[in-house]
Order: C-alpha cells, then sequence, then structure tokens
C-alpha cells in the first residue's frame, strides 16, 4: 500500500478553459483580480500587488479582415501553470515552486529581487513589482480555494460564462481537450500549460470571407441562398451558404497558407469563381457578383 503522502499520477489538478468567442473584452476578470491582489497581503501565496502598472490578468485583441467584414476577438491572458514550467526550473531554489494541484506558485519571500524569474517566462505572465522587487504572478487564486472557494475571481466574474476552471486528472483532461477541441498557446515550447482555449483560431488562424450581389430588376442586391464552397489544389475543403446580407466566412485557416479557390453559385444568377491567397492577415473578397441567368 502507497503511503498517505506519495503523489498519485492522476491526482485532480486545476485547469483553466477560457472560450474566445465567448470573451467580450469587459474587463471583469481583469479587475477582479486587481480588486484581490492589490494592497492584500497573503503570506505564502502573494505580497500585495502594485495599483498601477499591468495586472497579472490582461486581455490581448486580434483583429482580423477588413471593412466590411471585420472580426474582433480578445483573449485573455494569465500564468498558464505549466507542467514542465521554465519559471519553477529557474527557480529551484524554492522560490517558484509546482503544487501537487497543479498550481504554480511564487513565493513571495524567497523570490525577492529574482527579476531574472520574469524572463524565465515565455509567455511574458510574471510582472515585476518595482516597489516590492518581486515578481509576480497570478496564482489560480489559491489563496481562496485553499479556503474552500470553487473557483478563483475571474470565473465567477464573467457575464458571459466565457471562463471556466476545473479539477480534473490527466487523463479525464486529456479526454475533454480532444473531445472539446481546446488548445493551449504555444503548445511547440514544450511547457505544457493547464490553461486551455476554445476558438483560439479567432486570434491565430485567417478566414476567407466576401459578400455575394446579384441583379434584381435591374438593382444590385445582396444574394442569399447562394451556395458557395472553398477548394484547394481542386478538392473540396468546404461549403457554406450565403446569410441575408449576402455574407459568407471560411474560418480557422491557417496563416501563410496560399492559394485556395472560392467558388460561389445560384441557380437563377449562375457561378463565379474568385481567387484568393491567406497570408499573413484574413482575406475578405469585394464585388463578388453574380447576374441573372437569360431564360431561353
Amino acid at each position: 500500500m502507497k503511503p498517505v503522502c506519495a503523489r498519485w499520477p492522476d491526482m485532480d489538478k486545476w485547469n483553466l478553459i477560457i472560450d474566445v468567442a465567448g470573451c467580450e473584452n469587459c474587463n471583469n476578470c481583469v479587475l477582479a483580480s486587481k480588486d484581490e491582489l492589490v494592497g492584500n497581503d497573503f503570506p505564502g501565496y502573494t505580497a500585495p500587488h502594485p495599483a498601477q502598472g499591468r495586472g497579472v490578468i490582461h486581455i490581448e485583441r486580434t483583429v482580423r479582415g477588413a471593412a466590411p467584414l471585420v472580426d474582433a476577438a480578445y483573449v485573455p491572458k494569465m500564468c498558464n501553470h505549466c507542467d514542465d514550467a521554465p519559471c519553477v526550473k529557474a527557480g529551484e531554489d524554492g522560490a517558484v515552486r509546482k503544487r501537487d494541484d497543479g498550481i504554480v506558485i511564487i513565493d513571495p519571500v524567497k523570490a525577492k529581487g529574482r527579476r531574472d524569474l520574469v524572463d524565465a517566462c515565455p509567455y511574458g505572465a510574471i510582472v515585476w513589482n518595482d516597489p516590492l522587487q518581486l515578481p509576480q504572478s497570478w496564482f489560480f487564486d489559491a489563496h481562496l480555494l485553499d479556503t474552500g472557494a470553487g473557483a478563483p475571481r475571474c470565473v465567477g466574474v464573467c457575464p458571459t460564462q466565457a471562463i471556466e476552471a476545473v479539477k480534473l486528472g490527466d487523463a479525464l483532461m486529456a479526454q475533454r481537450v480532444k473531445t472539446e477541441g481546446l488548445r493551449a498557446l504555444q503548445p511547440e515550447l514544450g511547457t505544457r500549460p493547464r490553461v486551455y482555449y476554445k476558438n483560439l483560431h479567432r486570434a491565430d488562424h485567417g478566414f476567407i470571407a466576401g459578400s455575394v450581389a446579384a441583379t434584381v430588376g435591374g438593382r444590385l442586391e445582396c444574394l442569399e441562398g447562394a451556395d458557395v464552397a472553398l477548394l484547394r489544389a481542386g478538392a473540396q475543403l468546404a461549403t457554406t451558404v450565403t446569410d441575408v446580407f449576402g455574407d459568407f466566412k471560411f474560418d480557422a485557416l491557417p496563416l501563410h497558407s496560399g492559394a485556395y479557390l472560392v467558388r460561389v453559385s445560384h441557380p437563377d444568377h449562375g457561378a463565379i469563381e474568385r481567387p484568393a491567397s491567406v497570408g499573413a492577415d484574413s482575406v475578405v473578397l469585394h464585388d463578388v457578383e453574380l447576374e441573372a441567368i437569360t431564360q431561353p
């Protein structure tokens, strides 16, 4: 029998899931974190955070496309509580520790003066408290969880419920990641973050979109119900139908993925093909116009 103090290989650990599609940049999570930490001392967890400067939670905006089809996405960012955290390695003298429940804590005493820990985080999630000469991060509100709270404050204050905290074993969390298409930031770094995102493509992928119009009764009008296909190298990748405004969109395309072909067709207005090339940004096709088919 294993001793009680042994670390079980798949014990429940904290994870955060953020739905980028649900974030509206209200900044409630940012303000709640400030409210909880600014001027408040939680021994063993953190020293008081400063009122000025960037907080340990911040929101980054990504704008894609061009008028009239512009998409703005907001990505809340904070400490990722990585399982292979560079900051833990840099602070292996006890300045930074990884708890058995997955939470990373920067010790407010042992980390004093350790500005190198700020640079150790490849995500830029550690901020420097200059008055106290102390690196600080979002520590999952562990001081609240340890006294019975069911989630960090950022979860409760989100009006769109875009943030979820879950405590699961690694196997169950991996199943959620696969089933829900969750992604972590910069997985190529190999840090194994415990903060996951839904709909992250809105911040790091491109789209091809356009507005389709047709001449109806001598007037150019938005064309609803046109069939639109996305092709690449002769293969059809996806299909959609234009909405009431004549708009269509193919999203989650890798940036710099190159040439595509968009084919638009309608039983009463014929068909048209337009090339599109995805580079560093999304592509908006203008003047996609169909003509009425002349009846014999």
